[in-house]
């Protein structure tokens, strides 16, 4: 299959090495000749690593980066059968592309967006004929990431969504389908992980260092201030901002003014040296942490995260084994969070959430009617 991919920073990059590696001749455009450039070191690197662990040898390596042409014009995309853009998240700028795009293609070929939380259904609809356009979300690093989300649009031919999530599969990916609402599965879901863990610190309960820990040690591989400068305030705050929008302002996605401060200064995480930590940062280890502070940061944050997939389940977004599958795979939790409401007992999700709406009469923290009916 002739692959396009329109836009060649990480993501798209990404998406041109999993392409080829999958046996694609990938045509890479981007508007910029220095980060097609950048994007083709950066995949010899990638690959270049894989033949050390002896993953793919040197002939396959010399393989792969041989099925990848960079272009300089969206001419060259003419013949592909399939287009998965990945550029900034700017609705304007994705529907200019795909308005651009659809007169250069076959009817047949299948057009895709790689976005994060924007409308599929919004940016296709600058197409003429969008029963072929869809999302195809993937997730960074795009080759060691297991998940990929296929979204469909109000417009998408049921024939081209199964005719996307074969390549998908066939290109060694698990593919959940959601529905087109803001943030889809996983960026809806993943929000109270870092919202709540923000009121908390904001309200003077515990310190970024203690949640954190408190997190860690509950199975979690990063705590939610180390995974928020680990992803970027840019990125995180942004995605957080428009699931927020999209969802007429509901308060359980309201931005936090901690990490807009953080975001305004400049002050970006890892990739800036400064965050909620300062960089290099080593997690801290052997915290002294009282057992009622650890249950109560602990409960606080899971008793969101499982409404919030009950929330996911309740509205039609996915079937419940894909929460679970996209939880596991694509934010690297230890184990499904419905599995985890079963095991602590939703009773006590529930007793959690109501608490906590009685304090603070916010509709954040409202049960999702599945659980009440799960007891």
């Amino acid at each position: 299959m002739i692959t396009g991919v329109v836009g060649a920073g990480s993501m798209g990059s990404g998406i041109a090495q999993l392409a080829a590696m999958s046996g694609c001749e990938v045509r890479l455009f981007d508007i910029d000749k220095h980060q097609l450039t950048k994007a083709l070191q950066d995949i010899s690197l990638s690959l270049g690593k894989f033949a050390l662990k002896g993953v793919i040898g040197q002939d396959e390596m010399s393989g792969i980066l041989g099925r990848i042409y960079t272009c300089e014009s969206l001419n060259s995309l003419s013949d592909c059968e399939l287009i998965i853009e990945a550029i900034a998240e700017d609705l304007a700028l994705k529907k200019d592309l795909f308005g651009k795009l659809e007169p250069i293609v076959s009817q047949q070929c299948l057009l895709a967006t790689n976005t994060s939380s924007l409308s599929i259904t919004s940016i296709g609809s600058v197409m003429k004929n969008p029963d072929r356009f869809l999302g195809i979300h993937f997730f960074n690093p795009v080759v060691m990431m297991q998940l990929t989300e296929v979204i469909p649009a109000t417009q998408t031919n049921d024939n081209n969504v199964a005719k996307a999530i074969s390549v998908i599969e066939s290109w060694g990916k698990t593919v959940v389908k959601a529905k087109d609402t803001p943030g889809f599965i996983v960026n809806k879901v993943a929000r109270p992980y870092y919202s709540e863990a923000i009121r908390m610190m904001e309200e003077g309960i515990a310190d970024v260092f203690t949640i954190d820990a408190t997190m860690r040690n509950s199975g979690f591989k990063m705590g939610p201030f180390e995974l928020m400068d680990f992803i970027g305030h840019d990125v995180n705050y942004r995605v957080t901002e428009s699931v927020w929008k999209s969802f007429y302002y509901d308060s359980r996605y309201k931005p936090s003014f901690s990490q807009l401060r953080l975001l305004e200064a400049g002050y970006l995480g890892k990739k800036s040296g400064k965050g909620f930590y300062n960089y290099p940062h080593t997690p801290g280890k052997g915290i002294d942490i009282h057992p009622e502070l650890v249950n109560l940061i602990f409960m606080r944050i899971i008793s969101k995260l499982i409404n919030e997939a009950a929330d996911t389940v309740f509205y039609g977004i996915c079937h419940q084994e894909d929460v679970e599958t996209s939880v596991k795979l694509g934010l690297n939790y230890p184990k499904g969070l419905l599995e985890w409401g079963n095991e602590i007992g939703y009773h006590k999700i529930i007793e959690t959430l109501d608490a906590l709406y009685n304090h603070y009469h916010e509709e954040r923290y409202r049960v999702c009617p599945l659980l009440r009916k799960w007891i």
